[in-house]
């Protein structure tokens, strides 16, 4: 029997006569005394074969326990789900994308509080298993530190860089006869060529930018490629970091994810041309940590902080060349500086994000530009607000050429008919082509549209027409594309009564987007409107449609924040 004086969570678990049989679970995965007798650290990821955005994670795994067992404790690695957005690309497999965030922050709740574990390391990927291990932590509240494992280095062909944006839009430069099927060819084999997550700034890259803005990982980490052995060294950083973290009491997670802190991690998207899908997960976490902070709260961030990353899909650089100019603490140290980022907000070092990265390289004035001449005064994200999406929108208007557009709208109820539509050059230009029931609930999962907006860039339509939905864009869209559309058409948002024809103005530069016929109308069709029957009756996504909630909110499953009990000696 282990003894401790040490307020241990997981002691609850190795101490006292009617823990032997626990303890004899223990010895069967080859832990003896001295082993039982230590702190135990949960370690998470998603190692697998489910998409090369988490196959770096097994080295840095790996590096993260040594660096654990070094400083004292015993490392339990586990792993947890993850659902590829590339391969669920276009099809009802996308559904389960949104999801699967929070089955993620579930099974991480489930086996740090089943378990008992004392604090966490986890690891993220692919898009959504960023947000969710990150949510997990804020939800457990131990001492955590989260890694992102890093993206792919870029592609070459024929003397261009490449990322994977370039073989979806070279699907509808195929179809357009504008390349043949040789290029097509080459671009799918050279575009990817190593594990990592997507080489743009594209959602993986933001949210591992954010996990750095708001304190919650190890500094200047999130832009070192995925390949290099560099990470090895700092994920066993990591793992004594978290130790100490557990002998002093913290930060905790929720000491670190504050208002402010909040705030700084929209302004790193705002910055950067981030993911519109940032929009949604920082009011996640934000929900974790029992914090209202909603989608207007994210967009009054991006409507303050300049755009200076002259970044993929907006811009033309990759997450190696800011790792190559100095990395994310290039980025937040000139945020520091001009008052976009505010650096007071503590990391999980115990220092001050003005401390931690104070001494970084000034923007090269290439891929990261200074402040006092941005590529745009005001963020690469917007929110829109109108008639037709009064609780919320969201847009990408870095590298848009125009920021307003007025067309005509093309009614798709859904993304398989719009898909055929564009496929079969059946629009034209000035259409608007409105993607409905595709939210939260009616997806239900609100599927990304990368598949067809990078058909319509592809073809040469790329800010010829629009593109409005109540789903969400992937980070890697670009155009006149606007997602996030709050109410949602299946619960009788005003999407949903928009018919064909209607006349739709734009108008990022003001925020605002309206369907343009007149009130009594817009009221008329509101009272004749009626509730269509959801597509699935069993399974999760039936019950993630019971319980999800509108994208303003972050489109959660629970109010936060969960407690639970820190067990007494």
């Amino acid at each position: 029997m282990t003894s401790s004086n040490k307020k241990w969570r997981s002691r609850v678990t190795t101490d006292g006569l009617d823990r032997a049989p626990h303890r004899a679970f223990m010895r069967a995965m080859g832990l003896d005394d001295e082993a039982i007798a230590k702190p135990m650290i949960g370690v998470v990821s998603m190692k697998g074969e489910q998409t090369p955005c988490n196959m770096t994670h097994d080295f840095q795994v790996a590096a993260a326990k040594e660096g654990i067992a070094e400083a004292g404790g015993t490392p339990r690695e586990f792993s947890t789900i993850s659902v590829s957005d590339g391969i669920s690309m276009n099809h009802e497999g996308m559904k389960f994308s949104l999801l699967s965030r929070e089955l993620i922050a579930d099974s991480i709740e489930a086996v740090v509080h089943g378990l008992a574990y004392d604090a966490l390391i986890g690891f993220g990927g692919c898009d959504k298993t960023l947000p969710g291990v990150m949510m997990g932590m804020i939800r457990c509240n131990v001492p955590s530190i989260f890694i992102y494992g890093g993206s792919a280095l870029p592609g070459r062909f024929e003397g261009k860089t490449l990322t994977v944006l370039d073989s979806y839009e070279a699907v509808g430069s195929f179809m357009t006869g504008e390349i043949d099927q040789a290029t097509l060819a080459g671009i799918e084999r050279a575009c990817l060529p190593t594990i990592g997550a997507c080489a743009g700034q594209f959602t993986a890259n933001t949210m591992g930018m954010v996990s750095e803005a708001m304190g919650l990982t190890i500094p200047n980490v999130s832009m070192i490629p995925g390949v290099y052995i560099e990470r090895a060294q700092a994920a066993r950083k990591a793992g004594r970091l978290v130790m100490e973290m557990l002998e002093r009491g913290g930060p905790l997670p929720r000491e670190i994810v504050t208002r402010r802190s909040l705030e700084n991690g929209a302004a790193i998207v705002a910055a950067t041309g981030g993911s519109t899908n940032a929009a949604l997960h920082l009011p996640a976490m934000a929900n974790e940590a029992g914090i209202a902070f909603t989608i207007d709260d994210v967009g009054e961030v991006f409507a303050r902080t300049p755009l200076i990353g002259n970044l993929r899909p907006g811009g033309k650089y990759t997450a190696k060349d800011v790792y190559d100019i100095g990395g994310t603490a290039v980025v937040i140290r000139a945020l520091v500086e001009s008052g976009h980022i505010d650096g007071s907000c503590l990391t999980i070092t115990g220092k001050t994000i003005a401390e931690e990265y104070g001494s970084a390289n000034a923007p090269d004035g290439e891929v990261i530009y200074r402040t006092s001449k941005p590529i745009m005064p005001d963020g690469g994200v917007a929110v829109l607000k109108g008639n037709l999406c009064p609780d919320g929108a969201v847009i990408k208007v870095a590298g848009l050429k125009k920021l307003v557009f007025e067309g005509t709208a093309r009614v798709f109820e859904d993304e398989e008919h719009c898909v055929d539509a564009v496929r079969n050059r059946r629009y034209s230009e000035g259409d608007v082509l409105i993607i409905r029931n595709e939210g939260p609930v009616g997806g239900p999962g609100m599927r990304e549209m990368l598949g067809v907006t990078a058909l319509i860039y592809g073809q040469g339509m790329g800010e010829k027409v629009a593109l409005i939905t109540d789903g969400r864009f992937s980070g890697a869209t670009r155009g006149m594309c606007i997602g996030y559309v709050s109410p949602e058409a299946f619960v009788g948002g005003p999407l949903a009564l928009v018919r064909e024809g209607d006349r739709i103005r734009i108008d990022a530069g003001a925020r605002r987007m309206d369907v343009l016929i007149d009130e009594a109308e817009l009221s008329a069709r509101r009272q004749a409107w009626k509730p269509r029957p959801p597509r699935h009756r069993a399974g999760a996504l039936a019950k993630y449609a019971r319980l999800v909630g509108q994208a303003p909110g972050g489109a959660v499953t629970h109010d936060g924040a969960a407690e639970w009990p820190w067990f007494d000696q």
